[in-house]
């Protein structure tokens, strides 16, 4: 028979309070990033796959306020000392469920006789007897006594015929006993001058706080869409970008957004800083701020327009509050954009879509969006102004900075180091298992990149054909995955130079396969990371995406273009034109046909041959050859004829 009991001093109990303060000790240690910001403090070099030390001594990375970092310590502190305690009291706790053994209360061996049993029973005796034995402070008469009791019955259970079939039959010398089950509960729980609270606790619980919670989720998610963005911001982009919008509409369209979406509170006044745009950018800046702030929430979107255009400009806010808000706020725009970039796409419309791209690299770099600036301006020591002659390229720019004893040539040429120019080894359409392109069916573009520094060749490896052949096999397996990217060893293009991204930067790449004379994307674009750098050690020195699309129902020639787009340089922007031909199946079914499937023309004297020749097609003409008896026939012939004359 079991009895039950509330034990305050429950064992299981504590595991399970434990789990709360594991979670909550451990969660605020866990810093969220936003986008491939990483906040963090580097301090390697800037070749490979480290950072860049020249985007480091001026790089505005987002650092937690002192209030926010006092609470976190204190909460962290506090989870963590109750997590020690609770597990001091799981360490000191004694289980009180053990399974009675006579040989090990006896301290003997299961196998030991029934002469040895007693000879060591008497020995215990001796020891443990009460008489025998004198209290002190660590052990009471009352422990000496029970102890002295358990040796006995552990004797008598291993000699003793009656008390030895009670512990065969129950495990216990005193035949059965009363299992007690301790409920890890407190007392005061269940006694009744406690019931109403109790029961008003409960409620609380399970009718107020549980459904609160479930609600809360439930609206919150609901309140979103896949993107993250409320829905009057998503409503926004959708009418806001039209067929025809460039870069200063996508700008605008973007600062409507916070209208909206929540940010961090205004930290100082910006009149200052806004007087300082209207005087650099001009009449523009007042229309862009006639666009924005023109309704519910006008004095957000302003303010947030503010905060973007002082960073393009590369302003000086002259308040850490305000570079906080800054920076917050920037760590916002990649998810909005990302938002505007699926609506600009699923209407298949190629000017927005290049527009919200180029966006992302203007803002990581701190340029005015549709300006004409030289790409030297994003090296360090340089801003707008710079003077750039020509089309000149980065290196032979920073090679002449060197040439000229300029100081910035040498955080430039650290900057140049991290700099990832894409390389496009190869690209071309594939059709698994085919080598020509049908309509309808499943074509993938298949592109082979690389990461180079400026101003550096590669030299083409020479490939047998058996190098040649492995490669296509390893392309064939790479089509049938499911991944966009091949899987690769190779190190990443590494962390990007971007001093005015508040945060580390990941160069990240677009794939466009667009017909550019429509304005129309054919394939939603690809976004790729971690192109390898090149290594001309490597057998191959590339790695592989694709693009799995269904090809057009129509046959003809299609010519498209391929647009390489940058997130985090800006200007670094490829374009490759490609043509995708569509075969008539029969094209593919007469390039299948092997000689001996050929059906050749019906002879002229057999029943198709003539049928074929009443409707004009071609027979094969069948050569007339004499036959033995009719030669013969023909010169019997001539010589009855012969004789006849004689005659």
């Amino acid at each position: 028979m079991a009895n039950y009991h509330y034990d305050e001093a429950g064992n299981m109990a504590t595991y399970f309070v434990i789990s709360p303060p594991v979670s909550l000790a451990v969660t605020p240690t866990q810093q969220p990033t936003d986008h491939r910001a990483v906040q963090s403090t580097p301090n390697k070099t800037c070749k490979g796959v480290s950072v860049c030390p020249a985007s480091i001594a001026d790089s505005k990375l987002v650092q937690p306020t002192d209030s926010a970092l006092d609470s976190q310590k204190v909460f962290l502190l506090v989870g963590w000392s109750a997590f020690a305690w609770l597990l001091y009291g799981v360490h000191g706790a004694e289980s009180d469920n053990k399974v009675y053994n006579p040989y090990e209360i006896l301290g003997i061996s299961t196998g030991a006789s029934e002469k040895e049993i007693k000879s060591l029973f008497k020995k215990l005796s001796k020891i443990y007897h009460p008489d025998k034995v004198k209290a002190t402070v660590n052990e009471t008469v009352e422990q000496i006594a029970n102890r002295f009791v358990d040796i006995t019955k552990a004797y008598k259970s291993l000699t003793d015929e009656t008390i030895r079939r009670n512990y065969e039959l129950y495990g216990h010398p005193d035949g059965r006993q009363e299992v007690s089950m301790g409920i890890a509960l407190p007392s005061w729980i269940v006694e009744s001058k406690n019931n109403i609270w109790v029961l008003g606790l409960y409620a609380l619980l399970i009718g107020g706080l549980l459904p609160g919670m479930v609600g809360r989720w439930w609206f919150g998610s609901k309140g979103k869409t896949k993107d993250g963005i409320e829905p009057r911001t998503a409503e926004g982009f959708w009418k806001g970008v039209e067929e025809g919008s460039g870069l200063g509409d996508i700008v605008k369209v973007v600062g409507s957004a916070f209208r909206y979406e929540s940010h961090t509170k205004s930290a100082g006044d910006l009149s200052n800083v806004e007087a300082e745009i209207e005087k650099r950018v001009g009449d523009e800046w007042k229309k862009m701020i006639k666009a924005v702030a023109n309704g519910d929430g006008d004095s957000n979107a302003r303010r947030a327009l503010t905060l973007l255009y002082a960073h393009f400009l590369r302003l000086d806010l002259g308040s850490k509050a305000l570079e906080q808000e800054q920076a917050s706020l920037l760590l916002q725009t990649p998810m909005l954009l990302n938002a505007l970039l699926t609506i600009a796409s699923a209407r298949s419309w190629l000017a927005p879509t290049l527009g919200v791209m180029r966006l992302h690299a203007y803002l990581v770099q701190a340029l005015v969006p549709g300006k004409a600036t030289p790409i030297q301006a994003q090296l360090p020591g340089f801003d707008s102004t710079v003077l750039s002659t020509g089309k000149q390229d980065l290196a032979t720019f920073v090679r002449e900075l060197k040439e000229n004893g300029d100081q910035r040539a040498s955080e430039a040429g650290k900057a140049l180091q991290s700099w990832g120019t894409l390389e496009i080894v190869d690209m071309g359409f594939k059709v698994i298992g085919e080598r020509l392109v049908t309509p309808s069916s499943i074509v993938f573009l298949l592109v082979k990149l690389r990461v180079k520094e400026p101003g550096t060749t590669t030299p083409s490896p020479v490939q047998d054909a058996k190098s040649i052949k492995k490669n296509d096999e390893i392309d064939g397996k790479f089509l049938s995955t499911r991944k966009d990217a091949e899987e690769t060893d190779a190190n990443g293009a590494g962390y990007a130079h971007a001093p005015y991204w508040p945060g580390l930067r990941k160069p990240g790449w677009w794939i466009i396969l667009a017909d550019d004379k429509s304005n129309r994307i054919v394939v939603p674009p690809l976004k790729i990371s971690d192109v390898p750098r090149s290594d001309p050690s490597r057998a191959r020195n590339y790695r592989c995406y694709k693009i799995q699309f269904q090809a057009p129902p129509n046959t003809g020639l299609f010519t498209w273009k391929v647009y390489f787009v940058s997130d985090t340089i800006a200007g670094e922007e490829t374009c490759r034109p490609i043509s995708l031909k569509i075969d008539d199946v029969s094209a593919l079914a007469a390039e299948e046909q092997t000689p001996e499937d050929e059906i050749s023309d019906p002879e002229e004297d057999s029943l198709a041959g003539q049928m074929a020749a009443m409707r004009g097609g071609s027979v094969k003409k069948v050569e007339m050859v004499e036959s033995d008896d009719e030669s013969s026939t023909d010169v019997d012939e001539e010589d009855d004829s012969e004789s006849s004359d004689s005659d």
